[in-house]
């Protein structure tokens, strides 16, 4: 029976690939229209309430620098998860990137990710659920730069909460992962 559905898997995933083919030659591909050079005077300068951002070309200055030379101190140290998920979500990624920026740039820093879970679920589930987050932290560090060897992940599931209650502002704050310095 498992030989059937695997060669049937197999079929089916090998159908998929053959009609997903791209029809176009790669020669005869379009081109892509050059860009044009906006005047690098006008757009690093121009304060971000002068630009106007009419969709012509418009861009606010933006110091990228700011995040990436931040030290330990000023980067936020939690990522929170939504309910029974280890996904980082997308607002949270700035911090995970702050922080694999730094642990590429200090040589001798460590990290400490500890993953946490609300009170709803078992002990045992929650202990999984917050080493899963914490794990989930750790590879997108290491994804991004950071030593893996400098990196430590545990899991404290619903035992250490943030915030005492049972409502959801209380649980959202218990569903996240805190980064130590070490």
């Amino acid at each position: 029976m498992t030989r059937l559905l695997v060669s049937l898997s197999l079929v089916a995933a090998a159908t998929a690939l053959v009609g997903c083919a791209s029809k176009t030659p790669l020669a005869s591909a379009p081109a892509a229209a050059p860009v044009a050079a906006a005047a690098p005077a006008q757009t690093a300068t121009a304060p971000a309430a002068q630009t106007g951002a009419t969709g012509t070309g418009d861009v606010a200055a933006v110091d990228l620098t700011r995040q990436a030379n931040a030290s330990f101190a000023e980067l936020s140290r939690m990522v929170y998860f939504d309910f029974d998920s280890f996904a980082i979500r997308p607002d949270f990624k700035p911090v995970v990137d702050g922080h694999a920026r730094r642990l590429a740039s200090e040589r001798n820093g460590r990290l400490v990710i500890a993953g946490h879970a609300d009170e709803r679920g078992s002990r045992e589930y929650n202990l999984a659920l917050g080493q899963k987050r914490a794990d989930a932290v750790a590879r997108s560090i290491v994804l991004l730069g950071g030593d893996a060897a400098r990196i430590e992940t545990v899991s404290f599931g619903e035992e250490r909460p943030k915030a005492q209650g049972r409502s959801e502002e209380a649980w959202a704050q218990n569903r996240r992962a805190e980064l130590q310095k070490q």
